[in-house]
């Protein structure tokens, strides 16, 4: 699907449609726009999107093939982000991921959406509700906006995962947990390696935006990117660090109590192993064949042995309880 916004002075209209053609006849040139292409995969239709603004057919691979993250500093025909952003959305124990593209061009952005990415979808029933001046302030703050949205949303993330982390505290610190618990910990610690990437590829963004010939922000967002963005994005990178160290440490919390388990499961069976073992000797010395075993005849003998046994067992196993191995 493809929603185009162009911001006029007085207001926002948006057009949806899913043909390429029809929405790029909308475009006006004059004014702002902002283009979302939402799993929009048509490899021809995004090359006509390349071409209608000028922007280099190289961008076409770095769209799809998706292999390089963060700002791409070699081409100078736009401002062109690849991110992984982290979400609350978790399917099989791990955290989903949304990526895609930002480009950046003199009045536009454009975004191509791998997965529809809600922060974006919010972000845009908010313009619809409340438009702000961007005819006047320029495209590049409603880039600001973005960045600002992809800050918040992780901050509901981070609260997620403490309260998942929470959870599987109390498990490890019972002793209740398995090794399903340390798969689930370790599931999610990999998951949000992304999250690392992500805030790399923001200060990435923010260290080469001041840079003099830096043109696709302009001072004043600049300006709002430094004030408001930057002790955000230093804060919530504290707090990636902390959650991945809890997750660390509940790990090898659960690994020990998974190789105490295992210990008792073994001392269990060697102690077990030590008290029958007269008893098969006991067995094994009786099944030897000599001819000359006086006790054989005595009419006491099978159950003197009978019980000697039992009396081998119970005393070893009140033994081992003394000792607490049982």
């Amino acid at each position: 699907m493809l929603a185009l916004f162009t911001f006029y002075p007085d207001n926002l209209e948006l057009f949806t449609s899913n043909d390429v053609d029809t929405v790029l006849e909308k475009i006006d040139g004059s004014h702002n726009i902002w283009l979302r292409c939402i799993h929009f995969r048509d490899r021809t239709g995004t090359a006509r999107i390349i071409n209608r603004f000028g922007l280099n057919p190289s961008r076409i691979e770095m769209i799809f093939n998706h292999c390089s993250l963060g700002i791409d500093e070699d081409v100078e025909d736009c401002l062109f982000d690849s991110y992984e952003i982290l979400t609350s959305q978790i399917k099989n124990n791990e955290f989903e991921v949304a990526r895609g593209n930002i480009v950046v061009g003199n009045n536009f952005i454009i975004t191509f959406e791998i997965t529809e990415l809600k922060i974006l979808s919010n972000l845009a029933n908010n313009l619809q509700r409340r438009t702000p001046d961007i005819p006047n302030l320029g495209i590049d703050y409603l880039f600001y906006l973005i960045f600002k949205n992809i800050l918040n949303n992780y901050d509901n993330v981070f609260d997620y995962i403490s309260m998942k982390l929470d959870d599987l505290e109390d498990e490890v610190l019972e002793k209740s947990g398995d090794e399903s618990t340390y798969q689930k910990i370790a599931t999610m610690r990999q998951s949000t390696r992304s999250g690392r990437r992500n805030f790399q590829n923001i200060k990435l963004l923010m260290s080469i935006m001041n840079n003099e010939d830096f043109q696709w922000i302009t001072q004043p967002v600049k300006e709002l990117f430094n004030q408001e963005l930057v002790h955000q994005v230093d804060k919530l990178w504290q707090e990636y660090q902390s959650l991945r160290a809890w997750m660390s440490e509940l790990m090898e919390i659960q690994r020990d109590n998974i190789a105490s388990k295992t210990g008792e499961r073994i001392n269990r069976l060697t102690i077990l192993s030590t008290i029958f073992l007269p008893i098969t000797f006991m067995s094994g010395f009786y099944g030897m064949n000599f001819k000359y075993m006086p006790e054989l005849e005595q009419p006491w003998a099978y159950p003197a042995v009978i019980c000697m046994m039992a009396l081998i067992v119970i005393c070893s196993i009140a033994y081992a309880k003394k000792q607490r191995w049982l």
